[in-house]
């Protein structure tokens, strides 16, 4: 399992770098074939490279991705490194080691019939391209188990927050700031408004819940305006992330962004985007966690635990189309994304055959 993973963290898959993510799904390819005796179909879309393996009738669609967050050269900074039992470098808990995991388990098995196997190349910066092709690999399927790292602890994800993604533009007038500013109208001033109004949004939906994973969130992150230091600025963007535990949140909230109004005389405004993932909501993945809990006690695990998270996956996705899913089924350790990421290498034998259990009793 070491060697695999080595050989996928030294196979850097930055998202936004379409080639090296070509190169990882070759280098994913080729060690999925090893185990499961079959190439995989490479699906390039919009220039970013798929891989899936199906196995007659899928009952149970496997769910992963090959790309990471980190830019390459990473490794520079931070090397691929085994010690003291911990496994470290760029990717290897979100989610390298969960392919490795997901290979032995399958590979493990007396058939593969039933089964099929996605692994995305895009999934970090929101599935862009593999949206509908997740779609159609889960249709028909009684059951997505998805490979990313666990929660805190080794917890499975039973719960995610639904996504939604807005752009807000303001435009007003430019006007040289110096000479005639009041010739002007501000849009960087409007959308200084837009930001405190959507903060009463932010407040207003948090009402009872302030915080936490069932507390739904409205967050301003990217903000510009402006071309130049002397000129009234007509234009200002404001980017807004959403994170809401159910369908009926995200809803209400796409209601309100859209009733907002201009406060500044002039100014215009305009509100593009919506809901992007829908929620994994308890009752998607319910049965699946209790399977997992009796798979579990049958290999003499630990109990395992459930934990609702704000961050949003392809489980998402799988969720939403009504298909029962079960997340962080993959690698136990933390620091995703962060100068920290590692995983805790004895675990990994102990997921991949709970994997393999827990696939066995779904497909039936």
């Amino acid at each position: 399992m070491l060697t695999e993973l080595e050989e996928l963290v030294l196979c850097e898959s930055f998202s936004a770098d379409h080639q090296a993510v070509a190169r990882s799904a070759t280098t994913v390819a080729a060690q999925g074939s090893r185990w499961l005796d079959t190439a995989p179909e490479t699906l390039v879309i919009g220039g970013v490279t798929h891989l899936r393996w199906t196995f007659g009738v899928p009952r149970v669609l496997l769910v992963g991705h090959h790309d990471t967050v980190w830019p390459i050269g990473s490794l520079s900074i931070h090397p691929w490194s085994v010690e003291d039992g911990i496994a470290r470098g760029p990717g290897v808990f979100d989610m390298k080691a969960g392919l490795v995991q997901m290979f032995h388990a399958v590979g493990s098995l007396d058939s593969l019939d039933g089964i099929c196997i996605l692994i995305t190349g895009d999934e970090e910066v929101g599935s862009r391209t593999s949206r509908e092709l997740i779609l159609e690999s889960a249709q028909g399927c009684a059951a997505a188990l998805v490979l990313e790292a666990s929660a805190d602890g080794g917890a499975l994800k039973t719960v995610r927050k639904g996504v939604s993604r807005y752009d807000i533009a303001v435009r007003g007038r430019a006007a040289h700031s110096g000479l005639q500013p009041e010739k002007g109208i501000n849009a960087a001033i409007e959308a200084a408004h837009q930001i405190l109004a959507l903060a009463e949004l932010d407040a207003l939906m948090r009402e009872g819940r302030p915080h936490g994973p069932e507390a739904t969130t409205i967050t301003p992150t990217l903000v510009s305006a402006g071309t130049s230091g002397n000129t009234v600025p007509d234009l200002a963007t404001i980017r807004v992330d959403v994170r809401a535990a159910s369908a009926a949140a995200l809803t209400r909230v796409d209601e309100l962004i859209r009733t907002l109004t201009v406060r500044t005389p002039g100014a215009h405004l305009t509100v593009e985007g919506g809901p992007h993932r829908p929620p994994l909501e308890h009752g998607s993945s319910a049965a699946l966690f209790t399977s997992a809990q009796q798979a579990a006690a049958r290999l003499g695990m630990e109990p395992l635990r459930a934990a609702a998270v704000g961050g949003a996956s392809d489980g998402n996705l799988t969720a939403g189309a009504g298909v029962p899913t079960l997340d962080g089924l993959g690698a136990v350790g933390g620091g995703a994304h962060a100068d920290d990421e590692h995983v805790v290498v004895s675990e990994m034998p102990l997921r991949a055959a709970l994997l393999a259990e827990l696939i066995s009793t779904v497909r039936g």
